[in-house]
């Protein structure tokens, strides 16, 4: 199968015929129609994951089951699927409580095995794992749920619960930023979008954003204490950095609820967090890590009657030679969406 390799920490990624992998006793083959690239590939090609090498990244996908293990009873060839980026082991005390997203024993594909920048990719405990895709729902629209749209999701209504009316500030209107303000707007929230690229708020506000902020060196926690008359009730960082996050949570009201999203890697020691303002003003902190593909059905139903549209955030649609090309520089990207790999597209 044509993939996308790298052989070492920030080497440069090129696309090879490399063997398919064998198919789990409980896992799957599919073969991939459609994945995303994420900022968190970057993180892995950066180093900043423990990945063996040679590594096929990629971990948000939708395709088409080629191979089924023996041990798997829900599926069968031919099947459309897509699957949480946390593949769960099925059988902990978590898995069991529908909390696979945290599960100690879970697989990643481009993370803890080979990935779906690839034409063939392995899913693991897939009785446990896959999630059927409804006729209304492509492969591309499937495949940009499964890191930053479901992420986006559990973190609005599943941790931070957010209500009709209440004010929502989303710091980072990349991909998983952008579906956090669609979902919160379809929700009821008003939503403040803050962003360094004028373009990305241009699409934050076509997709529901009431305020959008350009980080350009504003105060951002005051502009929106201004805006929401105190701060906002719930904040999300979409980034992961010292600045995202120290804006995030003081842009909060008090008793107000941040979740983090963006990755905060251990460079320099542990990011600095603004704790005295956690404290005195009895602010929750919340992390959001995926979402167990138990959850899926409800965010999926949203899909298919048309309420959400993940699909309006694909920008761009490229092959593996491309993404070969663009993945180390994706952490200084410009994009205004989402970037999808097709796999089967030669050149």
């Amino acid at each position: 199968m044509r993939a996308v390799v790298f052989d070492a920490v920030r080497s440069q990624p090129e696309v090879r015929s490399v063997p398919e992998p064998d198919v789990p006793d409980d896992g799957v083959l599919v073969q991939v129609m459609a994945t995303g690239m994420c900022r968190s590939d970057w993180h892995a090609w950066a180093g900043h994951d423990d990945i063996a090498f040679p590594h096929v990244p990629g971990h948000e996908l939708a395709g088409i089951i080629t191979e089924v293990g023996p041990r798997v009873t829900r599926w069968q060839v031919g099947d459309r699927v897509t699957v949480p980026f946390v593949c769960g082991c099925g059988r902990c005390e978590w898995c069991l409580s529908g909390n696979a997203q945290v599960c100690p024993d879970q697989q990643q594909p481009g993370f803890t095995h080979w990935g779906s920048f690839a034409e063939v990719v392995t899913l693991h405990a897939a009785d446990v794992n896959l999630v059927a895709l409804p006729d209304e729902v492509d492969f591309a629209t499937a495949a940009s749920l499964g890191c930053r749209f479901a992420t986006a999701f559990r973190a609005l209504v599943g941790r931070a619960q957010v209500r009709d009316g209440e004010w929502v500030t989303v710091i980072g209107a990349g991909g998983v930023g952008l579906s956090a303000v669609m979902i919160a707007r379809a929700a009821g929230a008003r939503v403040i979008a803050v962003d360094r690229n004028p373009e990305a708020l241009t699409v934050a506000a076509e997709v529901g954003a009431a305020h959008t902020l350009l980080a350009d060196g504003t105060d951002i926690p005051a502009a929106v204490a201004a805006l929401t008359g105190g701060g906002s009730h719930v904040s999300v960082d979409a980034v992961g950095s010292e600045q995202t996050l120290a804006d995030a949570i003081l842009g909060l009201r008090r008793r107000g609820r941040h979740v983090q999203i963006g990755l905060l890697p251990p460079i320099d020691g542990h990011p600095r967090v603004p704790m005295d303002r956690v404290i005195g003003w009895e602010l929750d902190l919340l992390g959001s890590h995926g979402m167990a593909a138990a959850d899926y059905p409800a965010m999926m139903a949203l899909i298919a009657e048309g309420r959400l549209a993940p699909q309006r955030l694909i920008e761009r649609t490229i092959g593996l030679e491309e993404a070969a090309a663009l993945l180390p520089g994706f952490d200084r990207a410009t994009v205004a969406g989402m970037t999808m790999v097709d796999p089967q597209r030669i050149g």
